[in-house]
């Protein structure tokens, strides 16, 4: 996992900060753009699914997933993306094709020259619960309650890559935290 970059986040309190979070997939890719204000809050921006036809060529399922989220950097400005880490089952055909999903989107945040930290399922549930083996249901409450919804977001894959932005920002409070004591 690649150390969080949020040093300039706690060197600027009296600014909101911005995180674009990424569930990558080929056939769905979630995201959710989260902002923190300078006292902590969290405001949901934005969240929903890129998705792209199981018709299509590799190459162009991919080069659409890169290029909506170039178009959600263009908009929302984050200052940094966090994705999740690519999680290898038993499936190795699924573990590639998310692999190169993984890929635009590592892409799109490098071409914009955002900070970029990825993450592990574990350490998203561990960030946002306190457990690293919470269920859907564990983190769409914590979801819900951090950025005060009535409803989780929705659908699943959209709910995945807001629980990755806010990870993002819970990880850099604690180490904000920790780097104050």
């Amino acid at each position: 996992m690649t150390a969080p970059s949020l040093s300039s986040h706690t060197d600027e309190h009296d600014r909101d900060w911005c995180v674009l979070g990424i569930d990558p997939g080929t056939a769905s890719t979630g995201y959710g753009v989260v902002q923190e204000n300078g006292s902590g809050d969290y405001e949901l921006l934005a969240c929903g699914v890129i998705t792209t036809g199981p018709e299509q060529p590799m190459h162009l399922r991919l080069r659409e997933i890169f290029l909506d989220i170039q178009k959600l950097i263009r908009e929302f400005q984050p200052h940094e993306v966090a994705v999740e880490e690519l999680f290898f089952g038993r499936n190795v055909t699924t573990a590639i094709t998310v692999g190169q999903a993984r890929g635009a989107a590592l892409l799109a945040a490098a071409l914009a020259d955002l900070p970029l930290t990825e993450y592990t399922p574990a350490t998203i549930k561990q960030a946002l619960t306190g457990y690293g083996n919470a269920d859907k249901f564990q983190m769409q409450a914590m979801v819900r309650q951090l950025l005060d919804l009535d409803e989780a977001p929705h659908p699943d894959d959209a709910a995945d890559g807001v629980a990755i932005a806010l990870c993002h920002l819970q990880t850099g409070r604690f180490q904000a935290l920790v780097a104050d004591a």
